[in-house]
């Protein structure tokens, strides 16, 4: 299971976000808890849920982002809403907030069964629940609640990482990484380690010898390469900016749908450089570039009647050689050119908000960034002659026919 507190928020716009979820019949309202004599009255707003939470946490000056908003998703469906909603309660107990004024809802709109919990940091004593490794703390409540024995997990987890094919150590951390695990050098070991606790360590002589043994399986590669051709035109490959980094609607279906993990590579919030593919399907790991350039993989799709975008190299040289044929074609004797009208720019895809947190290889679904790409123009048509006066075609000293200069003003 997977547990995620959310990002701080002054307000508890997590109610307004989830209470929308069980208009739209996308979610359902599973427990309201300590909110006092609120609970006894019927149909209540929103607004109300809200008006209480802000009156408990107004008892504290000092917290600024008083909201505390947590998800907990199993893998599919393998919990149901009454067992996802008894592990969040008893969740909530084990972090200190099981005094604490909270919402349940469930989630049913994704493939991964999930339950928000929402509620204040401030206790109604004034004082602010402790939130000090929360986030390591956050699992080992959850996986103690589910009784996971972390060690035999790591177990099974490195004996499936060391049949994949690598070419790289980095490639095998990679693997381990994207199941939550941090791996540090130690001398020739890599130490494992998960919510802070170091729980194994490894000679990197296995790894090594699993890098030698490997074998490019080319016919693996065009397979994966035609799934994206084929994919990418149904699922938008425009990236998108979440909490932990960017993602796209392409890469996520390509994870859940064929097991083809897509970890793009950049620093900050800067935009991507690179990406690496885990094919867990046929065990597996790939540089970006063996399967698709990465400026080809995130390239939004063109609709019907747009043109594709060009880069700063091939629109100078367009631009040029029209000029040239332009001022080829002057002749002594000018004679006025026909000007086209004004063509029509096709405007790029327009961006959009997706507001929907996703875990897993779901995360917030936040703002499109596909259009801010630093190598990609808008789409536009060039026509030169659009823009070209007379001066501009003949130059400021033009050859004049041999005929005296008459003044008619």
């Amino acid at each position: 299971m997977i547990v995620k507190i959310l990002k701080k928020s002054a307000t508890f716009k997590g109610v307004s976000y989830n209470t929308e979820k069980v208009e739209k019949d996308r979610g359902e309202l599973m427990l309201v808890k300590n909110f006092g004599m609120l609970q006894g009255l019927e149909q209540l707003r929103p607004q109300d849920y809200i008006n209480y939470l802000e009156a408990v946490s107004s008892r504290s000056t000092r917290t600024k982002y008083p909201q505390f908003h947590v998800v907990i998703s199993g893998k599919g469906r393998s919990h149901s809403k009454e067992e996802l909603t008894d592990i969040a309660q008893q969740w909530m107990q084990g972090m200190g907030y099981g005094k604490q004024p909270y919402l349940l809802i469930f989630h049913k709109d994704t493939a991964n069964n999930h339950i928000h919990l929402v509620s204040t940091r401030v206790g109604k004593d004034g004082k602010k629940i402790s939130d000090s490794y929360e986030k390591l703390r956050a699992y080992r409540v959850l996986n103690r609640i589910t009784g996971e024995d972390e060690k035999q997990a790591l177990a099974a987890h490195l004996e499936k990482a060391l049949t994949y094919s690598i070419s790289t150590r980095a490639q095998f951390m990679m693997i381990l990484e994207a199941r939550g695990y941090a791996l540090t050098l130690k001398d020739d070991q890599y130490g494992i380690s998960k919510y802070g606790r170091e729980l194994a360590r490894l000679d990197l002589a296995k790894i090594d010898a699993n890098i030698r043994s490997r074998e490019k399986d080319a016919s693996r590669i065009r397979q994966i390469r035609a799934i994206i051709e084929k994919y990418r035109t149904i699922h938008d490959p425009s990236l998108y900016r979440t909490e932990t980094g960017y993602t796209s609607a392409l890469a996520t279906f390509l994870h859940e749908k064929f097991g083809l993990h897509v970890l793009l590579h950049g620093e900050g919030d800067k935009l991507p450089y690179g990406y690496t593919l885990i094919d867990h399907s046929g065990k597996g790991v790939y540089k970006g570039g063996e399967i698709m350039p990465l400026a080809e993989f995130i390239a939004p799709i063109l609709q019907s009647g747009e043109q594709k975008i060009p880069s700063d190299e091939t629109i100078k040289p367009q631009v040029s050689d029209q000029k040239e044929k332009l001022h080829a074609s002057i002749k002594t004797d000018y004679q006025e050119p026909e000007l086209p009208g004004s063509d029509t720019i096709t405007e790029g895809p327009s961006s959009e908000d997706f507001p929907e947190p996703q875990w897993e290889s779901t995360t917030t679904q936040p703002e499109i960034y596909s259009s801010e790409l630093d190598f990609l123009l808008p789409s536009i048509d060039i026509n030169i002659s659009d823009d070209i006066d007379d001066e501009a075609i003949l130059g400021r000293n033009r050859r004049r026919k041999r005929k005296a200069r008459t003044n008619t003003r």
